[in-house]
This record gives C-alpha cells, sequence and structure tokens, in this order.
C-alpha cells in the first residue's frame, strides 16, 4: 500500500511538473483563450550558422513584438528580447535579456537597433542578430504581442515579483511599484515590465524586470499545478493559439526540454552598455565582450555563474 502511495504521488508530481513546465515557458509568448492564432508564433530557424545543435541544449528566442492592431507582428520591431537556454540533462536554464536599443550590426541590412532585425528580415534576421551578439544562435524564435501578457496573467490568477527598488511612471502606473515582494494582476505586470524612462538602468531595468515577470509566472503556474483541469486547460490553450509549422515531433522535443527545467537552477543576466546618439537617436552601445561572456558561460551547460 505504502508503495502504491508513494508511485501515485510520485505519479501525480511528475505530471504536473511536465505539464506545468510546458505551460510556463508557453506562458511567456501565449494570451489567453479568447484570443487568434496570429497572436503568437513559433518559428524554428532554417540553417543558422553557428548554432548549438547538441540534443542535450536547446536555446529559444523569445520575443514580445512592438505591433499594433492590424500590423503583421512578425515584421515590426522586437520589444522584449529574452534569449533562453536550457540543459535538458541537469535541468538547469539561463536567460540572457538584450536590451532593444542595442546598436549592432544586422546581417544584410547594416548598423541599426537590434529590434529592427525583426522588421527588415522577421523571426529568423532576429535570430541571427542577437546570436551574433551573444556567439550562441537560437534554434527556436517565439513571437508575441507583448500586451497580451495582461490576459494571460489574470487568467493565471496573477503573479509575484521582488522589486528590487521603488519606481513608478506618471502615464502607466502614477502610484508606483514598492520595493520588495509585490503581487501584480495582468496590467501591473504589463506595467512592471514595459516601463524604462524612470528605471535607474533605463533599457537595462526593464529588461531584469521582464526577466522578473517571467519567474513569477512560472511561479503561479507551479503554484497551482496540482488544481484539477488547470495544467490541462492551460496546455490545450497553448495548443489552441500555438501557430507553427514545426512537426508535432519537434513540439515534443521542446515539451521535454521544457519539462527538465529546475526552478533552483535558473540564471539570468541582462546584457549592459553605453548610452550612445546615432543620427539623433538614443541607442544602447552594448557591451560586446560582456554578452559574448555569457554566451561562453552558457553555451555548455545553460547556467551563467556570474553576470
Amino acid at each position: 500500500m505504502m508503495r502504491t502511495q508513494h508511485r501515485d504521488r510520485f505519479s501525480r508530481g511528475l505530471r504536473a511538473t511536465v505539464l506545468g513546465c510546458v505551460l510556463a515557458v508557453a506562458a511567456l509568448v501565449v494570451p489567453d483563450s479568447t484570443v487568434a492564432t496570429t497572436q503568437v508564433e513559433l518559428v524554428k530557424i532554417e540553417r543558422a550558422q553557428g548554432i548549438d545543435l547538441d540534443p542535450q541544449r536547446v536555446w529559444i528566442l523569445a520575443v514580445g513584438s512592438d505591433a499594433r492592431p492590424g500590423e503583421d507582428m512578425l515584421r515590426t520591431r522586437g520589444d522584449a528580447l529574452q534569449l533562453i537556454g536550457i540543459d535538458t540533462q541537469t535541468g538547469a536554464a539561463t536567460t540572457i535579456g538584450v536590451p532593444r536599443d542595442s546598436y549592432v550590426s544586422i546581417p544584410g541590412v547594416g548598423s541599426d537597433r537590434i529590434n529592427a532585425a525583426l522588421y527588415y528580415g522577421g523571426p529568423e534576421l532576429l535570430g541571427r542578430a542577437v546570436g551574433d551578439l551573444i556567439g550562441i544562435q537560437p534554434e527556436y524564435v517565439f513571437v508575441t504581442r507583448f500586451p497580451f501578457f495582461e490576459d494571460m496573467v489574470d487568467d493565471i490568477g496573477g503573479i509575484e515579483v521582488r522589486n528590487p527598488g521603488y519606481f513608478s511612471d506618471e502615464n502607466l502606473k502614477p502610484d508606483g511599484f514598492q520595493a520588495g515582494k509585490i503581487r501584480l494582476d495582468g496590467y501591473g505586470a504589463m506595467a512592471f515590465s514595459r516601463i524604462r524612462k524612470t528605471l535607474p538602468g533605463g533599457d537595462f531595468d526593464r529588461s531584469a524586470n521582464q526577466q522578473r515577470v517571467l519567474r513569477g509566472i512560472q511561479g503561479a503556474i507551479r503554484a497551482r499545478a496540482d488544481e484539477p483541469g488547470f495544467m490541462e486547460s492551460g496546455v490545450m490553450t497553448v495548443m489552441k493559439n500555438l501557430h507553427t509549422d514545426l512537426p508535432p515531433s519537434e513540439l515534443f522535443r521542446l515539451a521535454q526540454a521544457i519539462a527538465q527545467v529546475d526552478p533552483a537552477k535558473v540564471t539570468g543576466c541582462v546584457v549592459q552598455g553605453g548610452i550612445g546618439d546615432i543620427g539623433g537617436a538614443s541607442v544602447v552601445l552594448p557591451y560586446v565582450d560582456q554578452a559574448r561572456s555569457y554566451g561562453d558561460q552558457s553555451r555548455d551547460d545553460a547556467t551563467i555563474e556570474r553576470c
């Protein structure tokens, strides 16, 4: 009897972990079930140079498109840019944030802000540009309309994040976000992720806040994983809204990789840089050596020891 109970608990725990991880990472890019499939895309990068083909590691670029209603979200400027690496054997995962205004060389285009690569050449070109900066080419690119995070966060009952310091914005959040552990609803999560002008570190701090929101989403989903029907409903929502040309076998491979992530082994850093002026526009001049260091540290085990 004791062995049977142990197996049942193990099976329930494994099921919750697998479904939870699938939903948690998919939640980075998937809004609620009322949104059409055009709101989220999963694209495989073909023939990317320098791609990590080791099946032990998976590299995914998560992108929030800055598309307005009626615009093609695959051919506008990217907003949130997070390169995610997963080690399927150890359960380690890392997130490397890239400020959207990073001024880099875009293959076939010339120098421009990195988020413009999505406009010029879609997910594949953006993946190449981010990969050239960090030194690791993503295998997949997720693209979604960033504001739809609101509906998704509300659907999972809100999230908790640890805010390192008070900040506000007269338009998005006049009363501000208090320092410490705070709870966010959908609108709050959107504002927390979008505000940058009043942050001490500007675009760098915003990218770090986006990582905090992603961790909050994962935590909220894991906390509800055992609720009857919650995970099944969430996974069905993901599949219903996901638009991709990937075959089921490859989607299963991704699901397996995501399911291996251990929350205790998740690290994250944001590429820093100087502030410059190019043609009258403020840009980030990324520290390329630092970006490459993050790539070098995480390439073999999806772990960054220090930022």
